[in-house]
């Protein structure tokens, strides 16, 4: 596997604190490399970069060796893109406009495109006009896959899908993932990231703020679970006891989330220190206590709220 994505030092200032600041990252071939931030954070720019739609302040993008400022008409004819925002050109029904894509890719055989009308469901002689939002995402989906390119530049690709849809793109993406292309996403259902994804790349306000494996959060050393007491004076008893106890070494403490309303607290605790806490809590009437498996999209929240703790 080679590098077929790579981020070098890429700015685009708007002022006023607004766009990307010095983006370093690489995708290698066969990847799929996911892209999460808060909104504005800089997920759109990024990709309108990698196509070639924005030429950056400072720094570049290159795909498959190439500028993809300087060579970007070459390189879409590589490349399944799907916008973050939808808008058809006027050229009347969904067959009127995947032909005219189909002739511009030079397709012949078009038997994956049907493939993927049945599968999505779409009706594609309808006009593109009258489409709710939802179909007209599922015409630009057909539109970025029905080739199968190389490489494929996704932003928030099951935006306006339901469930049973967003499901089939899943199905999609990992189905093209076994065929080595690589796929470079942007997304805000963790779900998404974490059924496909083997990098996730996580920005805040136009900033790098980490990148991590799914090797690194499937398997934190993190366990949380939920806690119920049987009534408000043992919730407070526990929660005045284990206010003032570190967790670790850093002075980590216990305590994530409390639920006065419902007697509850959420905490996280390191795997070593497990036993330690199930004795402790032994002194205590519980209600319940719950498990909750450790997710990529609690890897970010927590991540999202050590970077707040930093910046105060």
């Amino acid at each position: 596997m080679g590098e077929i994505i790579r981020t070098t030092g890429l700015t685009k200032d708007y002022k006023a604190g607004k766009g990307i600041f010095d983006f370093d990252f690489s995708v290698q071939q066969g990847e799929v490399f996911g892209l999460v931030g808060t909104n504005g954070s800089g997920k759109t720019t990024t990709i309108r970069h990698m196509m070639g739609f924005l030429k950056g302040d400072s720094g570049k993008v290159k795909i498959k060796g190439r500028d993809s400022w300087k060579h970007s008409a070459q390189l879409k004819k590589l490349i399944g893109y799907v916008p973050g925002q939808i808008d058809f050109p006027d050229v009347g029904t969904g067959t009127a406009f995947l032909k005219i894509q189909a002739d511009f890719l030079g397709m012949k055989d078009l038997t994956y495109m049907n493939v993927l009308i049945d599968r999505f469901k779409i009706d594609i002689t309808a006009p593109l006009k009258t489409m709710s939002k939802g179909m007209k995402q599922k015409m630009a989906l057909v539109a970025a896959f029905m080739s199968e390119p190389e490489i494929y530049l996704l932003d928030e690709p099951s935006t306006g899908l339901d469930p049973l849809m967003r499901d089939t793109l899943i199905d999609v993406i990992l189905e093209q993932k076994a065929k080595g292309k690589t796929i470079f996403m942007s997304s805000h259902i963790f779900k998404e990231l974490e059924d496909t994804c083997d990098t996730v790349l996580f920005i805040k306000n136009g900033h790098i703020i980490n990148q991590v494996k799914r090797s690194e959060y499937e398997r934190n050393p993190i366990e949380q679970y939920e806690i119920r007491f049987s009534s408000r004076e043992e919730y407070k008893r526990y929660t005045e006891d284990i206010k003032h106890k570190p967790m670790d070494e850093d002075g980590q403490k216990y305590l994530v989330s409390k639920f006065r309303e419902r007697n509850a607290i959420i905490l996280s605790i390191p795997q070593n220190r497990i036993q330690e806490f199930l004795q402790d809590l032994s002194k205590y009437d519980l209600q319940s206590i719950d498990n909750a498996s450790y997710s990529l999209e609690k890897y970010y929240i927590e991540m999202i709220e050590s970077e707040d703790e930093k910046n105060d």
